[in-house]
């Protein structure tokens, strides 16, 4: 197994804060690493950093074996690094399948040729298509979105994640809002995708993250307290003090 995405002694200073404190970590191919922590642990300031969004105070990035701690995001984008946010950022009145559409355009490089509709270029309905059908929603891929559940909603978005066709996703709590049903269908979404990335998961859903997670860092501070498999995690006092609670 290939070690997709690592970092080396990550750190981010907000004046005396330290957000992210001494951070190492790495993603696999074909697993699963879920960070996991309270409110204000540092989780979105890392993940920001390790898509472009911020950088780092110092300490290092990689992307496969190139340094990435100072590369724009369309960099990181271009070498096959995909972010979903903890916000759905769907086009409201497009249909599944312009929306996703819209994301094979923007990986392909396509401008917008006035005059001609999009529907007409085959190349991008495949891709698009394809993306739609990997998420199960090639039922609806027609349908205009605000006709379509919030759990739907980001069936789509990780759909238009996936058309960027990257190597590596970060997924930014991707059941927030789900009904207990929706989670339970993302979870099982992610468990299938699995196999063809590295995937670092936010999530505070725990039954989803024990259910999907190879490995588990605790953040806590910006530091990560504890890293292991779930079963670890899940009986360490600390953690269970700092984070999940006793009992």
């Amino acid at each position: 197994m290939s070690t997709l995405l690592r970092t080396e002694n990550l750190v981010k200073r907000y004046g005396g804060l330290l957000a992210t404190d001494d951070v190492s970590l790495s993603l696999v191919h074909g697993q699963i690493h879920a960070l996991i922590g309270p409110n204000g642990a540092g989780k979105t300031t890392l993940i920001k950093q390790l898509a472009g969004e911020l950088c780092p105070d110092s300490g290092q990035i990689y992307l496969g074996n190139t340094n990435v701690t100072t590369l724009p995001t369309e960099d990181r984008a271009r070498m096959g690094l995909a972010r979903s946010y903890q916000i759905t950022s769907i086009f409201h009145g497009f249909t599944v399948l312009e929306n996703v559409m819209l994301s094979v355009q923007a990986q392909q490089g396509h401008s917008f040729r006035f005059w001609q509709s999009v529907h007409s270029d085959k190349r991008l309905t495949e891709a698009a298509l394809t993306s739609i059908e990997r998420v199960g929603l090639i039922a609806k891929a027609h349908t205009v979105v605000d006709a379509m559940a919030h759990g739907e909603h980001r069936q789509i978005e990780l759909a238009m994640v996936l058309a960027a066709q990257p190597r590596v996703l970060l997924l930014d709590e991707p059941m927030a809002g789900m009904s207990q049903l929706e989670a339970e269908a993302m979870t099982a979404l992610l468990a299938s995708l699995k196999p063809d990335y590295g995937m670092l998961l936010i999530e505070h859903d725990m039954q989803a993250v024990f259910a999907l997670a190879d490995t588990v860092s605790v953040l806590v501070y910006g530091k990560v307290l504890m890293q292991g498999t779930p079963a670890q995690v899940k009986n360490d006092p600390a953690v269970r003090e700092a984070y999940l609670g006793e009992g």
